[in-house]
Protein backbone atom coordinates (compact mmCIF):
# COMPACT_ATOMS: atom_id res chain seq x y z
CA UNK A 1 0.00 0.00 0.00
CA UNK A 2 1.31 3.61 -0.94
CA UNK A 3 1.41 6.06 1.72
CA UNK A 4 -0.67 8.60 1.02
CA UNK A 5 0.09 10.63 3.93
CA UNK A 6 2.74 12.82 3.69
CA UNK A 7 5.05 12.34 6.92
CA UNK A 8 8.04 14.96 5.50
CA UNK A 9 9.49 16.41 8.69
CA UNK A 10 7.59 14.27 11.61
CA UNK A 11 10.22 11.68 13.88
CA UNK A 12 8.35 8.65 14.40
CA UNK A 13 9.02 6.19 17.40
CA UNK A 14 8.03 2.41 17.62
CA UNK A 15 8.38 -0.10 19.70
CA UNK A 16 8.28 -3.61 18.95
CA UNK A 17 9.46 -2.64 15.41
CA UNK A 18 11.66 -5.57 14.51
CA UNK A 19 8.16 -7.74 14.48
CA UNK A 20 5.78 -8.52 11.64
CA UNK A 21 3.31 -5.30 12.21
CA UNK A 22 5.84 -3.46 13.44
CA UNK A 23 8.35 -3.22 10.26
CA UNK A 24 5.19 -3.00 8.27
CA UNK A 25 4.45 0.43 10.15
CA UNK A 26 8.22 1.68 10.38
CA UNK A 27 8.46 0.88 6.31
CA UNK A 28 5.41 2.60 5.26
CA UNK A 29 5.77 5.65 7.85
CA UNK A 30 9.71 5.74 6.42
CA UNK A 31 7.76 5.77 2.68
CA UNK A 32 5.64 8.53 3.73
CA UNK A 33 9.00 10.89 4.49
CA UNK A 34 9.40 10.31 8.44
CA UNK A 35 12.49 9.42 9.57
CA UNK A 36 12.02 6.23 12.10
CA UNK A 37 13.47 4.86 15.14
CA UNK A 38 13.13 1.54 15.53
CA UNK A 39 13.45 0.05 18.69
CA UNK A 40 13.20 -3.93 19.69
CA UNK A 41 14.83 -5.88 22.25
CA UNK A 42 16.08 -8.10 19.04
CA UNK A 43 18.27 -5.87 17.60
CA UNK A 44 18.97 -8.06 14.80
CA UNK A 45 15.35 -8.13 13.61
CA UNK A 46 14.93 -4.73 13.81
CA UNK A 47 18.37 -3.50 11.94
CA UNK A 48 17.14 -5.90 9.18
CA UNK A 49 13.52 -3.46 8.77
CA UNK A 50 16.21 -0.45 9.20
CA UNK A 51 18.43 -1.81 6.22
CA UNK A 52 15.20 -1.87 4.23
CA UNK A 53 14.03 1.56 4.74
CA UNK A 54 17.70 2.46 4.09
CA UNK A 55 18.14 0.76 1.01
CA UNK A 56 14.70 2.54 -0.39
CA UNK A 57 16.37 5.87 0.57
CA UNK A 58 14.69 6.07 3.77
CA UNK A 59 15.73 7.12 7.61
CA UNK A 60 15.87 4.76 10.15
CA UNK A 61 17.42 3.99 13.98
CA UNK A 62 17.78 1.23 14.98
CA UNK A 63 18.28 1.52 18.93
CA UNK A 64 18.11 -2.00 21.49
CA UNK A 65 15.30 -1.37 23.80
CA UNK A 66 13.51 -3.00 26.57
CA UNK A 67 10.30 -1.17 27.18
CA UNK A 68 10.05 -2.42 30.60
CA UNK A 69 13.46 -0.71 31.80
CA UNK A 70 12.80 2.91 32.34
CA UNK A 71 16.26 3.23 31.84
CA UNK A 72 16.72 1.63 28.40
CA UNK A 73 13.54 4.04 26.96
CA UNK A 74 15.48 7.20 28.52
CA UNK A 75 18.63 6.09 26.57
CA UNK A 76 16.83 5.35 23.42
CA UNK A 77 15.16 8.87 23.67
CA UNK A 78 18.62 11.05 24.43
CA UNK A 79 19.91 9.43 21.42
CA UNK A 80 16.77 9.79 19.27
CA UNK A 81 16.81 12.96 19.75
CA UNK A 82 20.52 13.54 19.12
CA UNK A 83 20.17 11.93 15.92
CA UNK A 84 16.51 12.24 14.62
CA UNK A 85 15.05 15.01 16.61
CA UNK A 86 11.98 14.97 18.81
CA UNK A 87 9.33 12.23 18.51
CA UNK A 88 6.16 13.40 16.85
CA UNK A 89 4.63 9.97 16.21
CA UNK A 90 4.59 7.18 18.66
CA UNK A 91 3.54 3.80 18.36
CA UNK A 92 3.57 1.49 21.07
CA UNK A 93 3.92 -1.83 19.26
CA UNK A 94 5.86 -4.33 21.65
CA UNK A 95 3.58 -6.64 23.31
CA UNK A 96 2.91 -10.61 23.37
CA UNK A 97 2.27 -13.68 25.11
CA UNK A 98 3.28 -15.88 27.36
CA UNK A 99 2.87 -19.60 27.74
CA UNK A 100 2.28 -19.32 31.46
CA UNK A 101 -0.37 -17.46 31.26
CA UNK A 102 -1.69 -19.76 28.65
CA UNK A 103 -4.21 -22.94 29.63
CA UNK A 104 -4.47 -26.20 27.61
CA UNK A 105 -8.05 -26.30 27.66
CA UNK A 106 -10.99 -24.05 26.49
CA UNK A 107 -13.66 -25.14 29.10
CA UNK A 108 -12.12 -26.73 32.48
CA UNK A 109 -12.81 -31.00 32.36
CA UNK A 110 -12.10 -32.54 36.07
CA UNK A 111 -11.62 -35.57 34.48
CA UNK A 112 -8.90 -34.86 31.97
CA UNK A 113 -5.49 -35.20 33.26
CA UNK A 114 -2.10 -33.67 32.61
CA UNK A 115 -3.35 -30.50 31.03
CA UNK A 116 -2.01 -26.79 32.18
CA UNK A 117 -5.75 -25.71 33.91
CA UNK A 118 -6.79 -22.12 34.96
CA UNK A 119 -5.85 -23.51 38.46
CA UNK A 120 -2.19 -23.94 36.97
CA UNK A 121 -1.67 -20.59 35.48
CA UNK A 122 1.94 -19.20 36.48
CA UNK A 123 1.32 -15.36 38.50
CA UNK A 124 5.02 -14.73 37.33
CA UNK A 125 3.80 -15.91 33.74
CA UNK A 126 0.78 -13.65 33.68
CA UNK A 127 2.55 -10.73 35.31
CA UNK A 128 5.27 -10.59 32.59
CA UNK A 129 2.12 -10.46 29.88
CA UNK A 130 0.46 -7.62 31.68
CA UNK A 131 3.91 -5.99 32.43
CA UNK A 132 5.15 -6.23 28.80
CA UNK A 133 1.78 -5.18 26.69
CA UNK A 134 0.60 -2.76 29.71
CA UNK A 135 2.96 -1.21 31.74
CA UNK A 136 5.59 -1.26 28.34
CA UNK A 137 3.02 1.27 27.00
CA UNK A 138 2.74 3.31 30.18
CA UNK A 139 6.62 3.21 30.14
CA UNK A 140 7.30 4.52 27.22
CA UNK A 141 4.69 6.76 26.73
CA UNK A 142 6.28 8.69 30.04
CA UNK A 143 9.57 8.71 28.48
CA UNK A 144 8.37 9.94 25.14
CA UNK A 145 5.22 12.04 25.61
CA UNK A 146 7.03 14.33 27.31
CA UNK A 147 8.98 15.65 24.25
CA UNK A 148 5.53 15.75 22.25
CA UNK A 149 3.32 18.15 24.13
CA UNK A 150 2.68 20.84 21.89
CA UNK A 151 4.04 19.61 19.02
CA UNK A 152 1.83 19.91 15.94
CA UNK A 153 0.18 16.84 14.86
CA UNK A 154 1.74 14.69 18.08
CA UNK A 155 0.24 11.17 17.92
CA UNK A 156 0.27 7.96 19.97
CA UNK A 157 -0.71 4.48 18.28
CA UNK A 158 -1.26 2.07 20.64
CA UNK A 159 -2.20 -1.84 20.07
CA UNK A 160 -4.61 -3.74 21.39
CA UNK A 161 -6.13 -6.72 19.92
CA UNK A 162 -9.82 -8.24 19.57
CA UNK A 163 -9.14 -9.87 22.52
CA UNK A 164 -9.96 -6.69 24.91
CA UNK A 165 -13.25 -6.93 23.21
CA UNK A 166 -13.73 -10.64 23.74
CA UNK A 167 -11.43 -12.88 25.39
CA UNK A 168 -10.30 -16.14 23.26
CA UNK A 169 -10.52 -19.10 25.03
CA UNK A 170 -6.89 -20.37 26.17
CA UNK A 171 -5.19 -16.81 26.73
CA UNK A 172 -6.56 -15.25 30.41
CA UNK A 173 -3.59 -13.22 30.55
CA UNK A 174 -2.96 -11.38 27.03
CA UNK A 175 -6.97 -11.09 26.50
CA UNK A 176 -6.69 -9.67 29.70
CA UNK A 177 -3.58 -6.97 28.89
CA UNK A 178 -4.95 -5.59 25.57
CA UNK A 179 -8.21 -4.90 27.63
CA UNK A 180 -6.01 -2.89 29.33
CA UNK A 181 -4.09 -1.39 26.58
CA UNK A 182 -7.47 -0.35 25.41
CA UNK A 183 -8.45 1.19 28.47
CA UNK A 184 -5.56 2.83 29.08
CA UNK A 185 -5.91 4.32 25.61
CA UNK A 186 -8.65 6.15 26.83
CA UNK A 187 -7.62 7.14 29.66
CA UNK A 188 -4.29 8.64 28.04
CA UNK A 189 -6.87 10.58 24.92
CA UNK A 190 -8.54 12.46 27.90
CA UNK A 191 -5.12 13.23 30.10
CA UNK A 192 -3.54 14.37 27.20
CA UNK A 193 -6.15 16.17 25.19
CA UNK A 194 -5.42 19.49 26.62
CA UNK A 195 -1.85 18.93 25.57
CA UNK A 196 -2.40 18.55 21.96
CA UNK A 197 -1.36 15.12 22.12
CA UNK A 198 -4.07 12.53 20.55
CA UNK A 199 -3.83 8.92 21.46
CA UNK A 200 -5.35 5.85 19.63
CA UNK A 201 -5.43 2.34 19.10
CA UNK A 202 -5.59 -0.09 16.68
CA UNK A 203 -7.46 -3.55 17.65
CA UNK A 204 -6.42 -6.05 15.05
CA UNK A 205 -8.27 -9.42 14.40
CA UNK A 206 -6.12 -12.46 13.06
CA UNK A 207 -2.67 -11.70 11.46
CA UNK A 208 0.08 -14.05 10.79
CA UNK A 209 2.58 -12.92 13.18
CA UNK A 210 6.33 -14.33 14.40
CA UNK A 211 4.77 -15.25 17.54
CA UNK A 212 1.72 -17.11 16.61
CA UNK A 213 2.72 -18.96 13.37
CA UNK A 214 3.28 -22.32 15.28
CA UNK A 215 -0.64 -22.16 16.97
CA UNK A 216 -1.78 -21.55 13.24
CA UNK A 217 -0.56 -23.51 11.68
CA UNK A 218 1.56 -27.27 11.49
CA UNK A 219 4.36 -27.93 9.77
CA UNK A 220 2.95 -28.57 6.56
CA UNK A 221 1.09 -25.43 6.49
CA UNK A 222 -1.72 -26.49 7.35
CA UNK A 223 -4.25 -24.69 9.33
CA UNK A 224 -4.47 -26.05 12.93
CA UNK A 225 -7.84 -26.29 14.53
CA UNK A 226 -7.04 -23.50 16.22
CA UNK A 227 -6.78 -21.31 13.35
CA UNK A 228 -9.77 -23.27 11.41
CA UNK A 229 -12.15 -22.02 14.14
CA UNK A 230 -10.73 -18.81 14.04
CA UNK A 231 -11.19 -18.78 10.10
CA UNK A 232 -14.86 -20.13 10.82
CA UNK A 233 -15.06 -16.88 13.29
CA UNK A 234 -13.98 -14.67 10.72
CA UNK A 235 -16.81 -13.63 7.92
CA UNK A 236 -13.93 -13.13 5.53
CA UNK A 237 -12.60 -16.44 6.15
CA UNK A 238 -9.13 -15.70 5.83
CA UNK A 239 -6.44 -13.95 8.14
CA UNK A 240 -5.41 -9.95 7.83
CA UNK A 241 -2.19 -8.75 5.98
CA UNK A 242 0.03 -6.65 7.81
CA UNK A 243 -0.41 -3.89 5.05
CA UNK A 244 -4.40 -3.95 5.52
CA UNK A 245 -3.76 -2.13 8.56
CA UNK A 246 -1.89 0.66 7.06
CA UNK A 247 -5.14 2.55 5.72
CA UNK A 248 -6.60 2.84 9.55
CA UNK A 249 -2.98 3.95 11.07
CA UNK A 250 -2.53 6.68 8.21
CA UNK A 251 -5.81 7.68 9.08
CA UNK A 252 -5.37 8.58 12.91
CA UNK A 253 -1.80 9.68 11.64
CA UNK A 254 -3.41 12.12 9.66
CA UNK A 255 -4.08 15.27 11.80
CA UNK A 256 -5.24 17.10 8.39
CA UNK A 257 -8.64 14.47 8.43
CA UNK A 258 -8.18 12.93 11.78
CA UNK A 259 -7.72 15.92 14.31
CA UNK A 260 -11.05 15.50 15.83
CA UNK A 261 -10.30 11.58 16.64
CA UNK A 262 -8.72 10.94 20.17
CA UNK A 263 -9.39 7.93 22.82
CA UNK A 264 -11.20 5.01 20.14
CA UNK A 265 -10.06 1.83 19.31
CA UNK A 266 -10.62 0.89 16.03
CA UNK A 267 -11.16 -3.11 14.99
CA UNK A 268 -9.50 -4.15 11.49
CA UNK A 269 -11.09 -7.85 11.81
CA UNK A 270 -12.43 -8.99 9.03
CA UNK A 271 -15.83 -8.77 10.31
CA UNK A 272 -14.58 -11.00 13.44
CA UNK A 273 -16.21 -8.53 16.31
CA UNK A 274 -19.40 -8.37 14.32
CA UNK A 275 -20.09 -12.30 14.26
CA UNK A 276 -22.19 -13.84 17.04
CA UNK A 277 -21.36 -17.23 15.62
CA UNK A 278 -24.74 -18.26 14.09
Amino acid sequence: MAATTNLSGKVAVITGGGGVLGACFAKAMAQAGAAVAILDINETAAETVAQTIRDEGGTALVIAANVLDRTSLEAAYVKILEDLGSCDILINGAGGNNPRGTTDDEYFDPTREGLRTFFDLDPEGIRFVFDLNCLGVLLTTQVFAKGMIGRPGACIINVSSMNAYRPLTKIPAYSGAKAAVSNLTQWMAVYFAKAGIRVNALAPGFFVSNQNHALLFDPEGNPTPRAEKILRGTPMGRFGRPDELLGTLFWLLDDAVAGFVTGIIVPVDGGFSAYSGV
